[in-house]
């Protein structure tokens, strides 16, 4: 009896580009999230300079460290994601898809740890 696996179908490829496309609009929502955390930090500053209020603004710079923390790792999650999707092709074409949850584990560890960060950042300046 023959062992050989015949290659992915269409159905496959196409399947794993869909797949591809969600994680890049992860990504670009994760980079989205960072660069409006970092500009609404800058937005409160100046708005309290202009109104030269009291208003306490904290200069610890934890918003915009997480800002930018999340725009690079959006960024690193995109290219891991294209890997993932080249890695899957290739199965494919072999016939010997071997699935991976490698990227959905860093993915939710990542965003358990910002939530965590977050929260005990809004703790602390609540």
């Amino acid at each position: 009896m023959d062992q050989t696996k015949e290659p992915g179908n269409p159905a496959d490829h196409l399947a794993n580009e869909r797949t591809f496309l969600a994680w890049v609009r992860t990504s670009i929502g994760i980079m989205a999230f960072g660069f409006v955390v970092v500009k609404f930090s800058l937005f409160v500053k100046q708005l309290s300079l202009m109104l030269s209020t009291s208003i306490a603004v904290s200069n610890k710079g934890y918003s915009v460290i997480t800002g930018i923390v999340l725009v690079g790792f959006g960024s690193i999650m995109s290219i891991l994601s294209f890997i993932r999707y080249k890695q899957t092709e290739k199965q494919l074409r072999m016939g010997t898809y071997q699935h991976s949850s490698v990227l959905l584990t860093v993915l939710t560890a990542f965003i358990c740890l910002i939530s965590i960060l977050l929260i005990v950042y809004l703790a602390e300046t609540a």
